[in-house]
C-alpha cells in the first residue's frame, strides 16, 4: 500500500452515490475537495464523523470545499445512512476498495490483538488543479473534523 503525500496528483475515480448516480473526482475539477474514507456506514464512529462533516458543511463550501465520503458499503445501505443521518454530502461505494487502495486507505490494521485488511480511516483533501494538499491517514472520527477545519486554516 502506498500512501498518497502532499504534491501527489489525486487518483481520478468514478464511483456511484447512495442515489446510484456516478460522481467523478473530475466532476469537481477547479474546487477544492475533502475526500474522506470511514470503515463502515452507520457504525458509532463513522456516524460521528459523517454528522461532524454534515454539520460543518456550510462553513466547508463557504470555504471552498465540496465534501465526499467513501466506504466499501453498498450503495443500499450508504442510502438508508444518508436518510437517517440527514447527510447533505455525497456517500460514494467502493466495494472493491479499488479507490481506497489508490489512496492508501487500505491496509493493515490490528483490532484486539487480530490482524486483518480494511479500510483506514482516512482524510485527502484534494486542490482544484486535483493535486493533494493534505493527506492524514489513522484519522480518529470524534473530533476529526474540527481538527481538520484547524489543519486547512479555518477556525
Amino acid at each position: 500500500m502506498s500512501r498518497l503525500t502532499v504534491g501527489d496528483a489525486a487518483p481520478d475515480f468514478t464511483l456511484e452515490d447512495s442515489a446510484s448516480s456516478p460522481v467523478s473526482l473530475s466532476d469537481f475539477s477547479g474546487r477544492s475537495v475533502i475526500v474522506y474514507f470511514y470503515p463502515a456506514a452507520a457504525t458509532p464512529g463513522c456516524t460521528k464523523e459523517a454528522c461532524d462533516f454534515r454539520d460543518s458543511l456550510a462553513g466547508l463550501q463557504q470555504s471552498g470545499y465540496a465534501v465526499l465520503g467513501i466506504s466499501p458499503d453498498p450503495v443500499s445501505k450508504l442510502s438508508r445512512f444518508a436518510e437517517d443521518q440527514g447527510l447533505n454530502f455525497p456517500l460514494l461505494s467502493d466495494p472493491d476498495h479499488a479507490v481506497a487502495e489508490a489512496y492508501g486507505a487500505w491496509g493493515e490494521k490490528k483490532n484486539y490483538g487480530k490482524v486483518y485488511e480494511g479500510l483506514i480511516r482516512s482524510t485527502i483533501v484534494v486542490d482544484p488543479e486535483g493535486v493533494v494538499s493534505l493527506a492524514q491517514y489513522n484519522v480518529r472520527a470524534t473530533g476529526h473534523v474540527a481538527k481538520l477545519r484547524r489543519d486547512l486554516g479555518l477556525d
